[in-house]
């Protein structure tokens, strides 16, 4: 007789400390609330305590950890997920305190995209940024999650090396050091082909969940990853994709943008998210049914401005249109896109905009038209006569730029065309 066992899901209770700073803390919370579920945890309650600063020792206060105790054991938790990066001591403090697993915001992250990443870069940056944390984080670390054997905290290529001392820790880190550099080596000799090929290369950035991956399988049938949760896909994906015009785009996804992103996952994954700044155009997705959009786009911005990745063209697309009444404010069902649900609504920030659902396909036409306008703006005038025996050339033009006319002459092919300026020494003369 077969017994199906369904693996327990841990139960937390999230925890946040309002510094009145200006944070939203519910809103941070409810985001911290969909990392656990995306991390496979049940919320079993979300408490907040007010205070002028964080408690050095316990992150809350002596009254507040007594209520949480209390909660913890009337809902029988098995871990505390607090909203901050804690220090060493304070992990090991309100670890003690109540008796149970307590981890951070970072943690949580880090055990997402431990889960996540599928291709060998991805998983050398996760194990990185796990050993960079946990480096800082030896001292009470490995006391509080030693309590439990397994769950949230505890994954990843790097789990094992959790109870190892420093020294082991910084061997394993030279080592991960060095195989992301040849990962980057050969990342550089790829970007480096597809400059010199002239394509233009749009990178797709934007807040976790909202809507990249959808957007890219529906361009260009990548078969990514698509699911309605956060960081759902973590390695970046490139594919290609040809205009009706014949103009060619490539199109990269990258890993999704949040609040509170950890610095250790923005040093592990930078060479990843720089991908943005080696592109043509930047293709910023936006949940238009967010209530918190507007914050998203900020942190979007900020993260960008972090990686130096500025003076880039930017074309926002306002995602799940089928999705509002109006922008932040969610339908139950997917309806009729209405024009003036979204008036206003504008990204300062953004060079050109334009309204879709990448679910749906409704308004891609037009981010493709407005992506064609902005690649043609970097692309340079031709009018040449070109011998028989070069007629090859003609094919880069088809392939990289857009052939206007083309006649043949008793002196050769005369073409006028657009081309990219990185391949205009392609159709030289000295070629």
């Amino acid at each position: 007789m077969l017994v199906e066992t369904k693996k327990r899901k841990e139960k937390v209770v999230l925890l946040a400390v309002d510094v009145g700073d200006g944070t939203d803390v519910r809103a941070s919370l409810d985001e911290l609330a969909e990392l656990a579920d995306t991390a496979d945890a049940e919320v079993v309650g979300k408490l907040i305590q007010a205070r002028e600063s964080f408690h050095p020792g316990t992150y809350i206060g002596k009254g507040k950890i007594e209520e949480v105790l209390e909660y913890v054991r009337f809902e029988h938790a098995d871990a505390v997920i607090c909203d901050d990066e804690l220090s060493p001591a304070q992990m090991s403090n309100l670890g003690e305190a109540l008796g149970v697993k307590v981890i951070d915001r970072t943690v949580l992250i880090l055990d997402i995209f431990a889960a996540h990443a599928r291709t060998g870069e991805g998983k050398l940056q996760v194990e990185l940024a796990q050993l960079r944390y946990r480096s800082s984080h030896l001292i009470g670390m490995g006391h509080v999650l030693s309590r439990q054997g397994g769950g949230i905290g505890t994954r990843g290529p790097g789990e094992t090396r959790l109870e190892a001392d420093r020294r082991q820790i910084r061997e394993r880190i030279s080592v991960l050091n060095s195989k992301l550099k040849d990962v980057v080596k050969n990342r550089d000799v790829m970007r480096a082909g597809r400059t010199e090929s002239g394509v233009p290369t749009v990178a797709i950035v934007g807040y976790t969940n909202a809507g990249k991956s959808t957007l890219l399988n529906h361009l260009t049938q990548a078969g990514v990853l698509s699911e309605d949760k956060l960081f759902a896909t973590l390695d970046t994906t490139t594919r290609s994709l040809e205009l009706e015009s014949g103009q060619k785009l490539l199109f990269t996804d990258t890993v999704g943008f949040i609040h509170k992103l950890p610095h250790t996952v923005i040093k592990a994954f930078r060479s990843t998210l720089e991908e943005a700044g080696y592109a043509d155009i930047l293709l910023h997705v936006v949940d238009l049914s967010n209530p918190r959009y507007e914050e998203q786009m900020r942190v979007v911005y900020e993260t960008l401005e972090e990686l130096d990745i500025a003076g880039k063209p930017i074309l926002t697309a306002f995602n799940q249109v089928d999705m509002v009444f109006t922008p932040g404010v969610r339908r139950d069902t997917p309806g009729p896109f209405r024009q003036d649900a979204i008036a206003g609504t504008k990204d300062p920030r953004a060079d050109e905009q334009v309204f879709i659902s990448a679910k749906t396909g409704e308004g891609v036409d037009q981010l493709l038209q407005k992506l064609e306008e902005i690649a043609g703006a970097g692309m340079i005038d031709i009018e040449k006569v070109f011998p028989f025996d070069q007629a090859g050339r003609l094919q880069y033009i088809r392939t990289y730029g857009k052939l206007l006319e083309e006649t043949y002459r008793e002196d050769g092919i005369y073409v006028r065309a657009k081309v990219p300026a990185e391949g205009l020494h392609l159709l030289s003369d000295g070629k």
